[in-house]
């Protein structure tokens, strides 16, 4: 009967210290500041176009967010994990996106010597990769998106910046001396399948590889995006991606460069219009000294005439760390259109909201100045 009892005790300790493993973590990002955009001349856009505005804005940096993570070890290497973020505005205390409860990731899976497979809402490898390389991670008025984004006018471009895939499986391999990969497929880019068949749906393909060694960091990123009969675009047959880029860090600097082709193909009642094509081009660096950081980046987007023409942008910024968890920024940008472009030029977390207030029309130059802070958790 005693050895009966010390075997059950054994196996209590031993199932508490496998419990013991599992572990949620609550995180965020609450991100405030003042922002001042103003434009200069052919101020010919249909509605609204002040010369300048000036706002306290939430989410200038990073959106602000809140989100759930948690992992169970299995045993043998094996766990279980998951992530839930939702985005909200702190300027008014609403969600980011209505009616969505966990609009920015919602994803389950499991990890382990084989790598990782997770399913749900994810942020695409294209953008975990390019935002990865931008020194504003896609934030301020000095993202990377401001140009590379094609016009709002132009059919299909939000899918050539693509930051989320709904209905979506990846898979990452393990790392093999620095070089991974990772494979992701979804479904349906955005929103629900849909109940009438597959082939309905608009599917996503995407392949992503890249070699991480010391300073050294190098990727490339295929994505193509199929319509279906219910697509995103009715008149899109499909977007294709390619994205070659990485960086190098002298320590006393760290440089780097991002080129992305994008091809929309068009059909219906746009077939007899040739495929939009845009090259895009993206320099910067950062360079830390002491508790600051200084942050400069030159994109230059390079559209046929169905794309909309070209855009350019010059951004330069500074942080200032007051702890490694709260940090002041800066940040300014220059952007130029040409006269066959009306560049997409939102900052993060303000919806669409343009660099200079609004979305101006071809010939445009605009400019944004941001100051904030950031506060992690």
């Amino acid at each position: 009967m005693q050895q009966k009892l010390i075997a059950l005790a054994i196996a209590g300790l031993a199932s508490t210290s496998v419990f013991a493993q599992s572990n949620v973590t609550i995180y965020g990002i609450v991100d405030y500041g003042y922002a001042y955009r103003f434009d200069a001349r052919n101020l010919t856009k249909t509605g609204p176009t002040p010369n300048s505005s000036s706002q306290l804005n939430g989410g200038q940096a990073f959106t602000n967010r809140i989100g759930f993570k948690g992992t169970e070890d299995l045993g043998n290497g094996l766990k279980a994990l998951f992530v839930l973020e939702q985005g909200f505005n702190l300027d008014t205390g609403t969600e980011q996106i209505t009616g969505l409860a966990f609009a920015r990731q919602s994803y389950a899976g499991l990890s382990g010597n084989f790598g990782s497979v997770i399913g749900g809402r994810m942020y695409t490898p294209y953008y975990n990769f390019v935002a990865g390389l931008d020194p504003f991670v896609n934030g301020t008025v000095g993202r990377y998106a401001n140009a590379f984004t094609l016009a709002p006018t132009v059919t299909g471009s939000s899918l050539t910046n693509p930051l989320r895939f709904d209905n979506a499986v990846a898979y990452t391999s393990p790392n093999f001396g620095g070089f991974s990969v990772t494979g992701a497929f979804s479904n349906n880019v955005v929103g629900q399948e849909a109940s009438a068949s597959n082939a309905a749906n608009n599917t996503a393909y995407a392949l992503f590889g890249q070699y991480a060694d010391g300073p050294i960091y190098v990727g490339a990123n295929y994505h193509y995006i199929a319509s279906g009969s219910n697509p995103v675009d009715s008149v899109i047959n499909n977007v294709q991606n390619f994205s070659l880029g990485g960086s190098y860090d002298f320590q006393v600097a760290k440089i780097m460069a991002l080129w992305t082709w994008n091809e929309i193909d068009y059909t219906g009642r746009m077939s007899n219009v040739s495929n939009a094509t845009v090259n895009n081009y993206m320099l910067g660096a950062t360079v830390p000294f002491g508790k600051w950081a200084g942050k400069a980046t030159y994109v230059y987007s390079d559209g046929n005439r169905t794309a909309g023409g070209d855009a350019q942008q010059f951004a330069v910024g500074l942080d200032y760390n007051l702890s490694k968890r709260s940090t002041i920024y800066t940040a300014y940008s220059y952007i130029n259109n040409s006269d066959n472009r009306m560049s997409a030029t939102g900052d993060a977390g303000q919806g669409g909201t343009y660099a200079a207030g609004n979305g101006f029309g071809a010939g445009v130059w605009q400019q944004g100045l941001q100051v904030g802070i950031t506060h992690r958790f």
